[in-house]
């Protein structure tokens, strides 16, 4: 499997607060599709991430931080002229976490279909995209949509696509026009309902959803904390949400996205993946970085094996971090 698309360092006020009241800001790194990659990674399965960083300081921390994860990032590519992208995170409690992007020209901002005719592209069983990267440059526009041109029967891969829309990065207002079209044409699409509501009509269901994206063969609509509904061609499936203490929500949406996609390669069930997706997205949600730690496997199998009554009751899936 291969994610594609731009990581940044990242820096955090540690402990949380509000940007201009941190003392001390700690230093991580935040990407939606490397981050998918290291929950993959983390749930055994093969998996490479595909991006370009500047030939800097951050870079490298980037870079090393994803390959400890257990991802591949040999064929990442190395930018002497383009910087590493930089992201500021603002946790407020009363207003949610804000994030100050600082990634305008950047080293992945540069990447094109170009991508595309390179390994490990061409060895993959499965491309995973987000809305993210084509709003970067029309360049990055450009790569995305030539991967989702080749009809979905005709392609030697399955494409992911999570809508992932972050409006600051759409000043022109054609994010809900372009995230449709680019969505519509994967395999495999993730998108939030609150997302779809605010993108395509707030009065959108889950059924909704569905006749705007008739096309994927898998599409999973997240509903907040209630629950996670699959689309099929065979069915339509929704699993709870197990209840979980809420540290920060961002890479969430990742966490999930990988839990489900690791699942379907594991062969489980779309009922079973759908709680593998909870089970990791509660590991993002209990830490202030982006990724955190899953539970081991085997307590993991076992969550997976409890009846709906148990699951829909579940505490928290893992036991909450020790206090620093």
């Amino acid at each position: 499997m291969v994610c594609v698309g731009e990581t940044m360092a990242a820096l955090v006020p540690d402990p949380p607060r509000p940007l201009e009241r941190a003392g001390r800001l700690s230093l991580s790194v935040a990407g939606a599709e490397s981050n998918a990659a290291m929950y993959l990674a983390g749930h055994g399965i093969p998996v490479a991430w595909l991006s370009a960083l500047g030939d800097d300081p951050l870079g490298r921390r980037v870079r090393a931080t994803v390959s400890a994860a257990g991802v591949d990032v040999t064929h990442v590519r190395t930018d002497t002229r383009r910087p590493t992208g930089l992201l500021v995170k603002s946790p407020d409690p009363s207003t949610g976490t804000r994030v100050h992007y600082y990634r305008t020209g950047s080293a992945a901002s540069a990447l094109g279909p170009d991508l595309l005719d390179e390994e490990p592209v061409r060895s993959a069983s499965l491309l995973h995209f987000t809305g993210i990267t084509p709003a970067l440059s029309p360049s990055c526009r450009d790569l995305v949509t030539k991967t989702l041109a080749t009809p979905a029967d005709a392609r030697t891969h399955a494409v992911g696509f999570d809508v992932d829309h972050r409006p600051a990065l759409w000043p022109d207002g054609s994010a809900a026009t372009v995230l449709r079209r680019l969505a519509d044409r994967a395999d495999i699409v993730f998108v939030g309902l609150d997302e779809a509501q605010g993108l395509w009509g707030e009065d959108l269901t889950v059924t909704g959803v569905r006749h705007l994206l008739p096309h994927p063969r898998i599409l999973v609509v997240k509903d907040g904390a209630r629950a996670a509904t699959a689309v099929t061609g065979h069915g339509v499936y929704t699993v709870p949400a197990p209840r979980t203490t809420v540290v920060e929500p961002v890479g969430a949406g990742d966490a999930f996205a990988a839990g489900f996609l690791a699942g379907l390669l594991r062969g489980l069930t779309t009922t079973q993946a759908l709680g593998l997706g909870h089970i990791t997205a509660v590991s993002a949600l209990r830490v202030t970085g982006d990724h955190g730690p899953l539970p081991a496997p085997s307590r993991i199998e076992r969550l997976l094996g409890l009846p709906d009554p148990e699951w829909e009751a579940l505490g928290p899936v893992r036991e909450p971090a020790p206090r620093a």
